[in-house]
C-alpha cells in the first residue's frame, strides 16, 4: 500500500490536501462543460415540475374544489424551486436572457388578465390595457386596433397579449400570470395574508366573479405555454442545443466570463438591487417578486442558492440526487486559494442570511411585511441579505481578476448606486 492510500485509510489526510489535488486536475474546459451539464439538469427539473403543475391544474379544472386548488398552488410553489436556481444563467447567456421574460417577467399589471379590486384603479397614464380584463372581454383594443380575443389560446397569450402595446408591465404569460390566476390579488398591503381567490372562480356550476369558462381557458392555456417554453429552454442545454453550442463557441475566456457575469449580475443589479433594495426603499408590497402567493422569501433564497451552485459546481435535484463536478471554485483556487475561500465564505454567508429571512417569513411575518416602512426588525433581516449579496459581488470581482478575464460589466441598479434617483 502506498503512502497516500495508507493516509486515506487511516483518515489522516487533511481534506484541504485532497481539495488541492482535485484543483490540480481541474481544467477550464471541464468547468465550462459541467456548468452546462448543471444547466441542463436545472432546466430539465424546471420542466418536470412545470409538467406536474400542469397536471395539478388539469385536475383542479376537472374538479374545482378548494382542495384541488390548494394542490395546484403547492405544485406552483414546488415548480419555483428548480426554476429560480436557473436564473444565474440569465445575464451571461443571451439566449436565456432573451427568453426569460416569457416565463418569469414581473411585476405585472394583472388587470390586463382578469378582474381586480376597485382599489387597483381604473386607468393608467402609462398603460392603456391596465384594466383590459381579457377574461371578461372577447375583444380588446391594442394600439388603436381591435383584437379578437374570443378564443383564449397559448398563441393569443404569447403572440398578442404578452407585452401588448410594447409595455413590459403587460405580462400575460409565465409563472406570475399563473400565480395570479391561482391566488388572485393580495389585497393586504403590508399586512398579513396573501391572495385569496376562491375555487369557485373556476366553477361552471357555481361561478363567482363571472366568466369562469374563459378564466378556465386562460389558466389552462397559460400552463400549457409555460411547459412549452421550458421544453424549448431545456432542449437548448442538451448536446447540440443552442445554448450549449453558444457557450462552447465562446471559448475558455468567454465561457468563464459567462459564468461569472451571471453570478455577479444576478447578485448585484438584479437581486440585491431591483428585486430587494427597491422594495425596501419604497416599502412597497407590489415590489415583491411573488406578490400574490407571498412566496418571495423562497424565490430570493433559491436565486442565492443558484449563484452559489455556479461557483461550487454542486446542485441538489428535487429528488435529492446530488450533481457535482469540476468547479469554478477549484479553478479560482488554482490561481489564488485565499480568493476562492473568500468567495465561498461570502456565498455561504448570503445563503445563511436568506435562510434567516425564510425562517422569519415562516414564523413571524411575510416578506411584504418585512419591507414595510418602519418595520425595523423586518427591514434589517432583508437588508442583511442585500448586504451579503453586495459583499459576494465584490468577491466575485476579485475572482474575475484572479482568472485574468479582463473587464466584465456587471448589472448595476439605481436602488444601490443612486438611491435618491428612485424617488425622483
Amino acid at each position: 500500500m502506498n503512502t497516500l492510500a495508507k493516509l486515506i485509510g487511516l483518515g489522516l489526510l487533511a481534506s484541504t490536501s485532497l481539495t488541492a489535488m482535485a484543483r490540480a486536475d481541474t481544467t477550464p474546459e471541464a468547468v465550462i462543460e459541467h456548468y452546462a451539464d448543471v444547466a441542463e439538469a436545472k432546466f430539465a427539473d424546471s420542466l418536470s415540475t412545470a409538467k406536474a403543475l400542469d397536471a395539478a391544474i388539469e385536475a383542479f379544472l376537472e374538479t374545482p374544489t378548494e382542495e384541488k386548488l390548494d394542490a395546484a398552488k403547492a405544485a406552483w410553489l414546488a415548480a419555483r424551486v428548480p426554476y429560480q436556481q436557473t436564473e444565474v444563467y440569465r445575464f451571461g447567456n443571451a439566449i436565456v436572457d432573451d427568453w426569460e421574460g416569457r416565463v418569469n417577467a414581473w411585476p405585472l399589471d394583472e388587470g390586463l388578465i382578469d378582474y381586480v379590486d376597485a382599489s387597483y384603479g381604473s386607468e393608467s397614464d402609462e398603460n392603456s390595457l391596465f384594466t383590459a380584463n381579457v377574461i371578461a372581454n372577447p375583444q380588446i383594443e391594442i394600439n388603436g386596433k381591435t383584437v379578437d380575443a374570443g378564443k383564449i389560446t397559448p398563441e393569443l397569450i404569447s403572440g398578442t397579449l404578452q407585452e401588448a402595446g410594447g409595455i413590459e408591465a403587460n405580462v400575460a404569460s409565465g409563472y406570475h400570470a399563473i400565480e395570479f390566476l391561482l391566488w388572485g390579488q393580495d389585497l393586504n398591503g403590508n399586512g398579513p395574508g396573501a391572495g385569496a381567490r376562491p375555487a369557485t372562480d373556476y366553477s361552471l356550476e357555481n361561478c363567482t366573479n363571472g366568466n369562469c369558462d374563459r378564466r378556465r381557458d386562460y389558466l389552462a392555456a397559460a400552463s400549457d405555454l409555460l411547459v412549452a417554453d421550458l421544453e424549448e429552454m431545456a432542449a437548448n442545454w442538451t448536446d447540440g442545443g443552442a445554448a450549449r453550442a453558444a457557450l462552447e463557441q465562446a471559448g475558455v475566456a468567454g465561457g468563464l466570463s459567462t459564468i461569472l457575469t451571471g453570478m455577479g449580475s444576478l447578485s448585484y443589479g438584479e437581486l440585491a438591487g431591483e428585486r430587494m433594495k427597491l422594495g425596501l426603499l419604497l416599502g412597497d408590497p407590489e415590489e415583491e417578486h411573488d406578490c400574490f402567493s407571498d412566496n418571495t422569501h423562497n424565490s430570493h433564497r433559491y436565486d442565492a442558492v443558484g449563484i452559489r451552485s455556479a461557483f461550487t459546481g454542486s446542485y441538489t435535484r428535487p429528488d435529492g440526487t446530488e450533481l457535482n463536478g469540476p468547479s469554478l471554485a477549484e479553478l479560482v483556487g488554482q490561481k489564488d486559494q485565499a480568493i476562492a475561500r473568500e468567495v465561498s465564505a461570502d456565498l455561504d454567508a448570503t445563503v445563511a442570511a436568506m435562510d434567516a429571512m425564510v425562517a422569519r417569513a415562516e414564523t413571524t411575518e411575510a416578506y411584504d411585511q418585512m419591507i414595510a416602512t418602519g418595520n425595523e426588525e423586518g427591514n434589517a433581516t432583508v437588508q442583511a441579505a442585500i448586504d451579503g449579496l453586495i459583499k459576494q459581488t465584490r468577491s466575485i470581482e476579485r475572482a474575475i481578476a484572479a482568472l485574468e478575464l479582463g473587464t466584465i460589466e456587471l448589472e448595476g441598479s439605481d436602488s444601490l448606486d443612486s438611491p435618491d434617483a428612485v424617488f425622483k
